[in-house]
C-alpha cells in the first residue's frame, strides 16, 4: 500500500520506511532535515531509502500546512505514520517554542490532512515520558497520565488527546505508540548510547545522571519497527466494552488505541554502561551527577495490550542490541 511516513530522515522513521519498502509498500517520506542533531547523519539515512524505487521524498516541516496538505492530496496515502516531532526532554526546557510548533501545530496539521483525504489509519509516536510523576510499575496504558514532568511529555500527551478528538468527531482511526528508550544502529546522537560511545572511544568522561541509578526499558530499534508495522496493519477500532462511567484511557467508543512498545525488562543505567564497556573493550570515566530536571528515575513498560492485540513483544537483549550498535558505529565513523 502507499504509506506516508513523517520524520523519514529520523532514527525510527528511516528504519520503518526501509522495512516498509522491503516488503513492497510505497513510502512517501516527509522530513525537514532540521539541525537539532547532525544533518549529515540524516542525509545518510535518506540515501539508503533513495535506493528504493518505491520511495518519494518531500522536504518540508509539519508546520508547513500548505505543503503537508498538498502532499497528502497528491499522493493519497492509505495510511500515515507520524514520527516527525521535536524530540528530547532536556531540550524542551531550553527551547519550548520548538515543541509547540512541531508537536502541537504540526500534529493538528497531520490530523486535518488525514481526515480530509480519507486516510484509513493514523499511527503516531507518543512517548514513555507521558507517565511523568507516575510511580506504579510497570507503566500501563490503562493508567492516568495527567502529570507530565517536561513540556515534551506534555505535548505528546496533548497529541493523544487531539487524536482522540478526531477519532470521535470524524471516525478517523488513530493509534498512539508510547516508545520506551529506543536505541540501535543509525541512532540519535543526542541519546545516551551515542554520547557514551563517542566519549569512551575518545578517552573523555561521560556524564552519568542520577548517579547511574536510572532504570530504563531500553528497546532495540528492530523491535520498535516490528511493533509499529504490526499496529499499522491492524486498524484501530472502537472498544465495545468501553464505559463512560469507568473510562479506560487506552481505548474508546471511538476508533482509538494506545500501546506501549518497550522491552518489558528495565535495566539500570550502570549495567547498560557495563555492557557498552564490554563491547568497546574500554572502561568509561564516569562523571556522576544528580538527576536532571524533567527526568524520571525509572521506566518500565507493561506491554500486555500489545501482546493481546497484535501478538508481539520486543525481545532483543541489551547485550545483543548494544553490540550491534557498536559494530555500526565503528563502521560508520571508521573508528
Amino acid at each position: 500500500m502507499k504509506i506516508l511516513v513523517t520524520g523519514s530522515a529520523g532514527f525510527i522513521g528511516a528504519a520503518l520506511a526501509s522495512r516498509l519498502l522491503e516488503r513492497g509498500d510505497e513510502v512517501i517520506g516527509y522530513d525537514n532535515l532540521n539541525d537539532y542533531y547532525d544533518v549529515n547523519l540524516k542525509r545518510a539515512r535518506l540515501a539508503r531509502l533513495q535506493a528504493y524505487s518505491g520511495f518519494t521524498e518531500v522536504r518540508a516541516s509539519l508546520e508547513d500546512r500548505a505543503t503537508l496538505t498538498a502532499t497528502v492530496a497528491e499522493h493519497q496515502p492509505r495510511r500515515v505514520v507520524n514520527l516527525a516531532a521535536q524530540a528530547g526532554v532536556r531540550y524542551s526546557i531550553q527551547n519550548p517554542h520548538a515543541y509547540v510548533d512541531s508537536n502541537l501545530v504540526g500534529f493538528v496539521n497531520v490530523l486535518e490532512a488525514c481526515r480530509h483525504h480519507g486516510v484509513e489509519h493514523l499511527v503516531y509516536a507518543s512517548t514513555s515520558s507521558v507517565y511523568g510523576a507516575n510511580t506504579r510499575m510497570p507503566f500501563s496504558v490503562h493508567d492516568n497520565v495527567d502529570h507530565p514532568l517536561s513540556l515534551y511529555a506534555a505535548t505528546k500527551k496533548a497529541n493523544e488527546l487531539m487524536a482522540h478528538t478526531y477519532s470521535h468527531l470524524y471516525g478517523l482511526p488513530t493509534t498512539g505508540l508510547r516508545f520506551f528508550t529506543v536505541y540501535g544502529p543509525w541512532g540519535r546522537p543526542d541519546m545516551a548510547l551515542f554520547l557514551f560511545t563517542r566519549a569512551i572511544l575518545a578517552g573523555q568522561p561521560i556524564d552519568v545522571f542520577n548517579y547511574g541509578h536510572h532504570r530504563r526499558d531500553f528497546t532495540y530499534i528492530d523491535d520498535i519497527v516490528e511493533g509499529v508495522i504490526r499496529v499499522l496493519d491492524r486498524v484501530a477500532t472502537p472498544d465495545p466494552d468501553w464505559s463512560s462511567e469507568n473510562p479506560d484511557p487506552a481505548t474508546s467508543h471511538a476508533p482509538y488505541r494506545l500501546y506501549n512498545i518497550g522491552s518489558h525488562r528495565p535495566v539500570e543505567l550502570m549495567r547498560y554502561i557495563e555492557v557498552l564497556e564490554d563491547c568497546l573493550g574500554r572502561k568509561a570515566i564516569k562523571n556522576l551527577l544528580p538527576m536532571q530536571p524533567g527526568d524520571v528515575p525509572d521506566t518500565y513498560a507493561d506491554v500486555k495490550a500489545l501482546i493481546k492485540h497484535v501478538g508481539y513483544q520486543p525481545s532483543t537483549p541489551i547485550e545483543e542490541g548494544v553490540a550491534r550498535f557498536v559494530a555500526w558505529y565503528r563502521e560508520y565513523y571508521r573508528v
